[in-house]
């Protein structure tokens, strides 16, 4: 029997090993965030003793293959990216920073002896990484980044700061983006390098279960080994955008299926002159339009990772499916709020706090804005971020 949200019966577009691994993250989703998630999002607490759980289910850089990682599929990831956002972006945003960014980096641009040495145990969840790109005034222009690493000897020194940064304050790596003078590079840096120092952004209304953090880099000396060797220019880290971007296509379904299930349940409990809340015309009316943005943004989801299991997912695709599938979760997370009247606005119910949630979801890894100008472009063949 298709769950309520789905009314084009999507379950039947899935293999039986994508249905059993979407059970499972949905199984551990249900025993072991649901019943916390909303003391974590109060108290602004990221349960780091989760992350060992997530490997568990292998989902620590679960769509790379070799070095101890999990070599699941595209659609695989997505589905596992979905269930998990239901729970919370701030779960999502961990496997992302993980698996899309920090272990991608390395699995990507990495030599064989950095593979060798950070992936299996990343997978494993015994070290955590994070990626520091974003700087105060170079968020959607990483081109204008000020942090600088020079050479001096058989060493790069290091020294600018990033703001942003996921899991920056739990992470023993960090992989550092920087202006050099050949372009911009790389770099595996241990947190615990002299002149790297971490501090957590607070307070915040948004991704409050999660960590995110301003880095200073003060004359990091590193070895020459410490650098990525097959990054080289704004593609390396705009490939391990693009692996995080996918994910959220799927994971901000996740949310507005979470708020969508929830309206729908209270509106058939909540009584209103006499009759379930859920009898009124105009209440179906919100419901139905959730339900078909949901099943539309499933089908660009699932259309999307078919695409990239085949080697055939093209840039502008992930941003038509980050820029469609963000805005509509946002919108159904919203309506969803309203229907649950002033009880919407306290933590016993999900759908505001996804709302929030999306707002920081909306801004990383590409704003609206950002995707809009890739998809202009690519529709019209003249670029205009300037």
């Amino acid at each position: 029997m298709p769950e309520i949200s789905d009314l084009l019966n999507l379950d039947s577009l899935l293999s039986a090993e994508e249905l059993a691994l979407r059970t499972r993250v949905r199984s551990f989703v249900d025993t072991a965030v649901r019943p916390n998630i909303g003391q974590w999002y109060e108290k602004a607490h990221f349960p780091p003793e989760i992350v060992i759980e997530l490997a568990g289910l292998g989902l620590l850089g679960m769509h790379l293959s070799g070095y101890g990682c999990p070599g699941g599929s595209a659609v695989e990831y997505g589905l596992a990216a979905l269930e998990l956002e239901a729970g919370d972006s701030g779960l999502r945003t961990f496997v992302s920073v993980q698996g899309s960014l920090a272990m991608s980096a390395i699995h990507k641009h990495g030599s064989e002896e950095q593979k060798n040495e950070w992936l299996p145990r990343m997978a494993a969840g015994e070290i955590i990484g994070c990626f520091a790109l974003t700087e105060p005034s170079a968020g959607s222009d990483p081109g204008n980044m000020l942090t600088f690493a020079r050479r001096d000897g058989a060493h790069w020194i290091i020294s600018g700061t990033k703001r942003w940064i996921g899991m920056a304050s739990i992470a023993a790596i960090a992989i550092v983006w920087a202006q050099t003078s050949e372009g911009v590079r790389g770099f595996i840096v241990p947190t615990d390098t002299p002149g790297f120092t971490t501090s957590k952004i607070e307070p915040k209304l948004s991704l409050r279960a999660s960590i995110q953090c301003d880095v200073a880099l003060v004359d990091v000396r590193l070895p020459e080994t410490a650098m990525l060797p097959l990054a080289k220019g704004l593609r390396g880290p705009f490939e391990c955008l693009n692996e995080a971007r996918y994910g959220i296509i799927w994971g901000a379904m996740g949310a507005a299926r979470d708020s969508f299930e929830t309206a729908v349940k209270y509106s058939q409990e909540r009584l209103q002159f006499g009759k379930p809340l859920a009898g009124y015309q105009l209440t179906q009316e919100k419901l139905v339009n959730m339900a078909l943005e949901i099943n539309k943004g499933m089908l660009v989801a699932l259309q999307l990772g078919r695409l990239k299991d085949a080697g055939a997912l093209l840039p502008h695709q992930i941003s038509l499916g980050k820029l469609n599938n963000v805005r509509e979760a946002i919108s159904i997370c919203r309506d969803a709020r309203a229907l649950l009247g002033g009880n919407g606005i306290t933590l016993d119910y999900s759908p505001m706090r996804h709302a929030n949630n999306l707002e920081s979801v909306r801004t990383y890894e590409g704003t609206d804005e950002v995707h809009t100008l890739i998809l202009g472009h690519h529709i019209t063949g003249i670029p205009a971020f300037r």
